[in-house]
């Protein structure tokens, strides 16, 4: 386990002009405004503006014996002179301040439903016309009004995400630009490894940041492998107004359940603040004769203080879950996709799944200098799963589902183990050369995951013949559960340095950095606890990127990145299971402009992103195969259109080609499940004839893909519908907002794959709430 200790960064770069100080009239004991949660990011809160304009009312206060003027605003006070203390008010100049502190989370864009821009790692907080990447920024309100339980639900609005695992299973799996993206892989206020193994439940969640390409440069080496995306979440912190929020909920057929949002502020100056937020949940929710219990707790504490700023983060999360939603191979070979069944039905009835996870984190930032910040972070996680692990791959027969939705069913236990540590510490700069600004970043970041597992499986002999339409009551499993033990060992270090200069007046924003990574990955045999294979590898990758800015609303961005990702580690159901693949290495090139017309914001990208390719191969083994490299185009937009009507929309064409297979006959073809078009898009309208009234729909549309590399046998297009309304009222002078949702409207069945397994995604599902402001 890596002992990593933090201390955190921001920065400050203030440029004032006389030509914009004017005078304000100021009233005596007027304090100036706190921030608001909305005014920090990386789980650090800060206490200035976000704004890129930030003005700053200066005044004194009359002598009355109290000491309630906030420390940073003393300075007024102490330089008054004695006449001026005695009289109620002095006129005192507002002096126009330009830039922004890099810990402040930005304010939301028009509608609302986006930010304006987020955090990027080593690069800092950054809006999104300065970014020379392809990034979303969803906020809070976003995730509330679509009722989203994880951070998935919210994720698809974007063209480039998919998910290609389905409600009440065992995790979220993505797609981001045509690459698998685990559950692990995603951030928690800018570390990975602290996310359930599972999901990001929405409750806790402030933001979700996506950032659509390879990320090893920006936020250290992705644990899981992705190359295709990061996600990173930004936990809730307190904010100035106290409140209390309890929101009944019900899901579907009869998953019953309450939240509550609990905030409050102490300290003269409210430097102290408490967030806490529980989730209860229990009943049938997309299955038949299934039950899903969750429970969630969450305690978000923070200090901001004049020069220091610190928080921590402490979460448990509890799924026990019957009857979750499964998984299968289908036979490569077949001349046809079998017809998919019954969305609320279970292919392997009678399946149990718990889950634990809980992490502590704590984050750090303090300015050294009015130019200096050390920062820093580190967490703990330790997560389990304990779960009933039929399978459709049995030794002697052939593996998966047939046309007619014929397969064998093997039945085991497969129980396991997580335990992470994750850190990172560093320095940020901001100063002058001459006329080039430069904001610059040291950062050593590190990982450790420790992961075991038990898997104790029937014979082949007791393995029985089921059918997807008809299934097979499970058998019993025969053998002793075991407790987990060791299978991996995996360390992710790298040391990083990055430098973006601004030019003629920020119209020209280069970027340069270089990060050194190492991967240390280590497999064990569960059986005797022996070490059995070790990969170390190491690289130096770089990154440049550049913004150019012809008009103040107009971007012109491009990147080059590139990252050592750890090899995978092979997991149960495979021929080669604890094997570990070797790490590799995989690289982006990306041009693309934006444009801010005022309310909405639209954006073009082309990229280019190459990777070894995975493959199930006929010996059911997970391995290499060539190099996959995927060429797109994204467009979208986003913002308020007019007054009230809110939108999103982005479409993604993708070429996602085998490059170097190992059959020369497969050359050019489409990697397995990955489609080729894929479209997202929703509005949200305030009804003009009834006050607090809102409407809202999404369109997800994802086009077809392939089985196999062979490119001979195809999953079916699919568009899937959601509705929803929202209602802000008042009942006994206490704020209530109702919220009511359908998602998958028409109740459309479709297949969602990976490329090796495949599932029915989530029937028509109701959501409802009621929430009620303290």
């Amino acid at each position: 386990m890596i002992a990593l200790l933090a201390t955190g960064v921001l920065v400050a770069s203030l440029n004032v002009s006389p030509a914009a100080v004017h005078t304000r009239a100021a009233t005596a004991g007027t304090a100036i405004d706190s921030p608001s949660s909305e005014q920090r990011v990386s789980g650090l809160p800060r206490a200035s503006s976000p704004l890129t304009t930030v003005e700053l009312h200066l005044q004194r206060w009359a002598d009355d014996g109290r000491n309630d003027v906030p420390p940073r605003h003393r300075l007024a006070q102490a330089s008054a002179p004695a006449a001026a203390v005695a009289s109620d008010a002095i006129e005192l100049p507002t002096i126009d301040v330009t830039g922004q502190r890099p810990g402040d989370l930005p304010q939301p864009y028009a509608g609302g439903q986006v930010a304006r821009g987020g955090s990027l790692g080593i690069l800092g907080t950054t809006d999104v016309m300065n970014t020379p990447f392809s990034t979303v920024n969803f906020t809070e309100k976003l995730i509330q009004d679509q009722q989203a339980r994880t951070a998935a639900d919210t994720l698809i609005n974007d063209s480039s995400v998919r998910l290609t695992t389905g409600s009440n299973g065992f995790d979220d799996t993505f797609q981001i630009r045509g690459f698998q993206v685990n559950a692990p892989d995603t951030g928690f206020n800018g570390l990975y490894g602290l996310i359930s193994s599972s999901r990001a439940n929405a409750q806790y969640i402030e933001r979700i940041q996506l950032l659509k390409g390879p990320a090893a440069f920006i936020n250290g080496i992705p644990p899981g492998g992705s190359v295709g995306g990061s996600i990173n979440i930004v936990t809730k912190r307190a904010t100035d107004d106290p409140f209390v929020v309890v929101t009944p909920t019900f899901l579907s057929s009869g998953n019953l359940g309450v939240l509550v949002d609990a905030n409050r502020r102490f300290g003269d100056h409210k430097e102290w603040g408490v967030r806490v937020n529980g989730v209860a949940r229990n009943g049938e929710a997309s299955i038949n004769d299934g039950n899903w219990q969750s429970a969630l707790g969450s305690v978000a504490l923070d200090y901001r203080g004049e020069r220091l700023r610190w928080s921590l983060d402490a979460i448990t999360q509890n799924d026990d879950t019957k009857n979750f939603r499964p998984q299968m191979t289908l036979q490569p070979t077949i001349p046809f996709v079998p017809r998919v069944p019954d969305a609320r039905g279970n292919w392997y009835p009678g399946t149990k799944l718990k889950q634990q996870d809980n992490t502590i984190a704590s984050f750090l930032e303090y300015d050294v200098t009015d130019w200096l910040t050390a920062y820093g972070g580190i967490g703990y996680r330790k997560g389990t799963n304990d779960q009933t692990f039929p399978d459709s791959r049995v030794a002697g027969f052939t593996s998966g589902a047939d046309q007619f939705g014929n397969f064998r069913l093997i039945n085991a236990y497969y129980d396991s183990y997580t335990e992470t540590v994750s850190g990172n510490a560093g320095l940020k700069a901001r100063f002058d050369t001459g006329f080039v600004k430069h904001s610059l970043n040291l950062v050593f970041t590190g990982y450790q995951q420790e992961s075991g597992n038990a898997y104790v499986a029937n014979t082949p002999a007791q393995s029985v013949a089921s059918n997807i339409y008809n299934p097979a009551p499970l058998p019993v499993v025969t053998g002793l559960r075991l407790a987990p033990r060791k299978a991996s060992l995996q360390t992710l270090t790298s040391f990083a340095v990055a430098d973006t200069m601004s030019f003629f007046n920020d119209t020209v924003l280069l970027t340069g950095g270089v990060r050194h990574q190492n991967v240390t990955t280590q497999g064990y045999s569960t059986a005797s606890g022996l070490r059995t294979t070790k990969y170390d590898a190491d690289a130096t990758t770089p990154l440049a990127g550049i913004v150019v800015k012809p008009w103040q609303n107009v971007s012109i961005y491009a990147n080059y990145a590139e990252g050592l990702t750890a090899g995978t580690i092979v997991g149960a159901g495979y021929s080669n299971a604890g094997e570990v693949l070797a790490p590799y290495k995989s690289d982006q090139q990306e041009v693309g402009i934006k444009v801010d017309w005022g309310r909405i914001t639209t954006t073009a990208a082309l990229f280019q992103i190459s990777r070894p390719n995975q493959i199930r191969t006929a010996a059911n083994a997970l391995a290499y195969d060539g190099e996959q490299r995927n060429r797109g185009l994204e467009l979208s937009a986003y913002g308020e259109i007019v007054p009230g009507l809110r939108a999103l929309a982005s479409v993604t064409f993708l070429r996602p080609e085998l490059t170097k297979p190992a059959n020369p006959l497969e050359r050019g073809n489409d990697a397995a499940g990955v489609p080729d078009l894929t479209a997202s898009a929703s509005l949200e309208w305030d009804t003009p004839w009834v006050r607090g009234l809102s409407l809202n729909g999404r369109v997800i549309y994802t086009s077809s893909s392939y089985l196999t590399t062979a490119n001979t046998v195809e999953f079916p297009d699919w568009t899937r519908v959601d509705l929803g309304l929202r209602y802000e009222t008042s009942v006994y002078d206490r704020p209530v907002t109702f919220r009511f949702n359908v998602e998958n409207v028409f109740d459309r069945r479709y297949w969602l794959t990976t490329g090796n397994f495949v599932t029915v995604a989530s029937p028509r599902t109701f959501v409802g709430s009621a929430s009620i402001k303290f």
